[in-house]
């Protein structure tokens, strides 16, 4: 049995319990674990005990976090720390003595980010990190010297069955169902697979992004890759999982979420509710779970999820996908493959180091020549070659040409000449189109040219069901007059002809029943039924709506898959031109469910912020180039909503700018139907995000006109927190006076309408708090916020209260002990924790810097640097990428003051530099006195190091 000593610190009393737990389970296990929790106390003293339990075990566990490896590099002040120090001298005797060799102390972690606290002199060592299952499978066998692959007794000579082999993966670790399919065939792609292999077994390279417009062969390509691969059964892969945007949308004309990609990715890597935290939090979440596999990740088409040319060109709008693909970019021991039709700018900064960026060049005349003949195109060879070139080596294109040519002119390459000419730009299909508009004119009266009209009405492949809903009686003239009578055989056959010819993909063996094509064949069909035949357009897509709207089983659905046909639905309808009806019993009532006592469930609930944007979208003309007014059919008082609706999920997925547009042309909105309630709320919501954007004399303007509506709607409630909104602005703005005088008024006039509640409460209360410390009242704080939790007995929608409340007592503490001059931030440390765990499950982006901000400054205090500088730069991350400039001057604030506690003086003097710069120009003023503060104390540090 062998014998294990645990060696760790006493950080807190909730690590020194996992230490405790860890030994428990080897113990169960069958090991002998040595630990000082199980001691009283040695009669002959700690030391010795110490020397005598590392000489006799077979191994030492070194339990390494930042307080351990402070204390070892004599970092820690003189009588704290004694057992690790000692310890840590007898572990580097025992090395030494051992001329170097280290075969029994082991490095063990509970967290990825604490690799850095492992001493120098055992970094080359084995280290076993504990966040898994997996991790602590490893380590185990490790100590029981049970080998991952037992050396197979020697055979024959020659025979390879007895030669290393890839492990066989199981069904169940690979999924590839959303991955659209291609043909078999690929030609001229051997340097770009080989780029691919090459990418897979190279350490340094975490994402390949092959960049071309569509119909180049993107798709293809990988799917040939990905045959290859599973034909080598994956090549050492642990987990494959493959998506397509493609399969959940591909109109570029209004925002596309990758909530659906999320939440599924999420479930089948194994988290426990893929609903929790916000967008940002759970693609975090879900780049750990994939890094704890070798995992091959593909994503293919993802440019719907991309701004268009313009300004923010090829950046992501979605927040979870930039999270998961910087994730990966950063770390991972697999691969993610990602195809688009746009450069993606968010991994420009990791493209010389562990991105590669593979532009798709168009077939040379060779490869296209050897396609067209394979597809059975009949001609010389030059010909040939020149027929490629004159569609630009376009792999669409090509494919479709030579499937027309033999089917239509018995494979005669002179007929290409009947192609028609179209002005369309080259490299963005305008080859293939020309093909299609020769297949339009000679497929014209069948069936299979009514297939191809349907499949225009999906931006996704079409399921059987919907395809069925599609040709009841009566027929859609010109859509479906040749499909309604058409035998089981017939309809099979016209499927199987429109597959020959490359119109349709092949069969997904993952979902036989249903029909996909390519996006720019989709696109091309979409079009043309919609602008020659609109009738029939609208009376389909009313089909659609009506089968998706009674689709799901139950009237309003629990969780984001059994609500994703009425997001359909919602698409379909207002396709249909059903406007109103679609925002009224789809969106209103069974997505937010309003007036059910659950209002904004898609939001609140299932944190579905990205795909409720989504189905907003579609009440817009043209969301995706501005968020315009919506769609004139809708009511007055409804485009109001919808406006302030955009504008609440844009603010909460971090889209500032977005945000302020949508919620300028709700307040018009409002302000024209006299709904001054809907005004009060909507100019208030846009004072406080021009505050966080750093404007804040715009935003003292916008809380100003929040009060006027809000007595204008003679509102109790809009009257009182109104006040509230204006009174943090003022605050903010260094007038301190004026601030707290609006705050007393606020809480008079709802004391008066809720006599049981004598503080402003919930976000009102915690801007009250807020002003409070900074006026030094922590213990007013503390009272207050007790109070605000215990009223808290209902927990559904209140977490975000519950995390300002934490916040605000965490602060207040924290206020109180540096007062008193103690470090005891036990309780300190619980309440932050908390805050921040609770903000990032409210699924709100804009509040989780201040919790942020806090917890830094907390580890700074207990000179947990590193911790305290993981803190900031995911703030500096979050503000940046959401333009929160209020939150990047309050990041350069803390920022300096870190590097005052480390001695980084030059650095702390740029962060002071910056954080004043900001402060001037937002009109900032509440940070006047820090900043002063901050420059004396520097000036005072300068003068000591001379």
């Amino acid at each position: 049995m062998p014998k294990v000593f645990i060696s760790y610190s006493h950080d807190s009393s909730e690590h020194a319990a996992r230490v405790l737990a860890l030994a428990d389970r080897l113990i169960q296990d069958g090991l002998d674990c040595i630990l000082d929790q199980y001691e009283g106390d040695p009669s002959e003293g700690w030391p010795l005990w110490m020397d005598r339990q590392i000489e006799q075990a077979d191994y030492v566990l070194m339990i390494y976090t930042e307080t351990y490896h402070n204390r070892v590099m004599g970092k820690e002040q003189a009588g704290i720390g004694r057992g690790v120090k000692w310890e840590s001298v007898l572990t580097y005797n025992h090395i030494y003595t051992n001329d170097s060799l280290n075969t029994k102390f082991i490095p063990v972690l509970f967290a990825p980010g604490d690799f850095c606290h492992i001493p120098r002199p055992l970094q080359g060592s084995t280290y076993y990190c504990l966040n898994s299952e997996e991790g602590y499978d490893q380590l185990y066998w490790r100590l029981t010297d049970q080998h991952k692959t037992t050396k197979p007794i020697a055979g024959q000579l020659r025979k390879r069955s007895q030669t290393a082999r890839n492990v066989v993966l199981s069904p169940e670790k690979i999924f590839l169902a959303k991955l659209p399919t291609t043909g078999s065939e690929l030609f001229g792609r051997e340097e770009e697979l080989e780029l691919l292999d090459n990418a897979w077994t190279d350490p340094h390279t975490h994402i390949v992004s092959i960049v071309a417009w569509g119909g180049v062969g993107k798709t293809a390509l990988v799917n040939e890759w990905l045959n290859r691969m599973g034909r080598d059964n994956y090549r050492g892969a642990e987990r494959v999982y493959g998506w397509s945007f493609y399969s959940q949308g591909t109109r570029e004309d209004r925002q596309i979420s990758a909530d659906e990609f999320i939440f599924h990715a999420l479930s089948w890597f194994g988290d426990s509710d893929p609903t929790q935290g916000s967008s940002w939090d759970r693609g975090v979440r879900l780049a750990g779970l994939i890094r704890q596999h070798r995992t091959l990740l593909i994503l293919d088409g993802v440019e719907p999820l991309q701004y268009p040319p313009g300004e923010m060109q090829g950046r992501l709008r979605d927040q979870g996908l930039q999270a998961l693909l910087k994730e990966l970019a950063r770390f991972q021991s697999g691969l993610c493959i990602l195809t688009t039709r746009l450069a993606v700018k968010d991994l420009e900064h990791a493209t010389k180091s562990s991105v590669k960026r593979v532009f798709l060049e168009h077939l040379s005349s060779e490869a296209g020549a050897k396609l067209l003949e394979t597809l059975g195109v009949k001609g010389a060879t030059a010909e040939l070659h020149q027929t490629a070139n004159e569609f630009k080596g376009h792999a669409l294109a090509l494919n479709l040409l030579g499937r027309y040519l033999a089917v239509a002119h018995d494979g005669d390459i002179r007929k290409r000449d009947l192609i028609p000419n179209l002005t369309e730009e080259e490299e963005q299909g305008g080859h293939a189109r020309r093909v299609m508009e020769s297949y339009e004119c000679w497929l014209s009266g069948t069936s299979e040219l009514n297939i191809l009209y349907m499949m225009g009405l999906f931006d996704r492949p079409a399921t059987n069901g919907a395809i069925e809903a599609l040709k009841i009686e009566p027929p859609i003239k010109g859509l479906t007059s040749e499909l309604h009578q058409l035998i089981p055989a017939k309809w099979l056959y016209a499927v199987k002809h429109l597959r020959d010819l490359r119109l349709l993909s092949e069969k997904n063996e993952n979902s036989p029943d249903t029909l996909d094509c390519h996006p720019l064949i989709r696109e091309h069909f979409s079009e043309k039924l919609r602008n020659s035949n609109p009738d029939a357009w609208k009376e389909a897509h009313s089909r659609l709506y009506e089968y998706y709207k009674n689709l799901p089983e139950k009237r309003f659905p629990d969780t984001l898959e059994e609500m994703e046909p009425l997001f359909t639905a919602v698409t379909h309808g207002c396709q249909a031109g059903r406007y109103q009806e679609t925002f009224d019993t789809v969106y209103w009532q069974r997505i937010l469910r309003e007036g059910e006592g659950k209002g904004h469930y898609s939001t609140k609930k299932l944190g579905a912020f990205g795909i409720d944007l989504q189905a907003l979208s579609n009440f817009f003309e043209n969301s995706i180039l501005r968020w315009s007014y919506p769609i004139s059919d809708l009511k007055e008082k409804d485009k109001g909503k919808i406006l302030g609706l955009a504008g609440f999920r844009l603010r909460a997925l971090g889209r500032l700018r977005e945000a302020r547009q949508a919620m300028e042309l709700a307040i018009d909105v409002r302000i024209k139907q006299e709904n001054w309630k809907g005004a009060a709320v909507t100019t208030g919501n846009l004072s406080e995000l021009c505050l966080t954007m750093g404007n804040v004399n715009i935003a003292l303007k916008y809380a100003q006109q929040s009060v006027n509506f809000a007595d204008l709607s003679g509102d109790g409630f809009e009257r009182d927190s109104k006040r509230t909104v204006l009174a943090n602005i003022l605050h903010n703005a260094g007038k301190y006076k004026e601030a707290e005088n609006l705050f007393i008024e606020a809480e008079s006039m709802q004391k008066e309408r809720l006599p049981g509640y004598p503080y402003l409460y919930s976000v009102q209360g915690f801007r009250f708090c807020d002003l409070l410390l900074s006026l030094g009242r922590y213990q007013e704080v503390q009272n207050r916020a007790f109070q605000s939790l215990n009223k808290k007995s209902e927990p559904d929608g209140r977490l975000l209260d519950i995390a300002l409340d934490k916040l605000s007592l965490g602060k207040s503490s924290m206020l109180q002990l540096q007062e008193e001059e103690s470090d005891n931030f036990f309780q300190v440390e619980e309440y932050l924790k908390q805050a921040v765990e609770d903000f990032r499950n409210a699924g709100t982006q804009h509040h989780l810097p201040q919790g942020l901000l806090a917890r830094a400054t907390l580890h700074r205090l207990q000179h947990k640097f590193v911790k305290a500088r993981e803190d900031l730069e995911e703030v500096q991350e979050i503000a940046e990428r959401g333009s929160m400039r209020l939150y990047i001057a309050d990041y350069h604030l803390e920022a300096c003051r870190l590097c005052l506690a480390e001695r980084k003086l030059d650095d702390a003097q740029q962060h002071l530099s910056t954080a004043k710069t900001m402060i001037d120009e937002m009109g900032y003023h509440r940070r006047d006195k820090e900043v002063e503060e901050l420059t004396e104390a520097l000036k005072n540090k300068e003068a000591d190091s001379i």
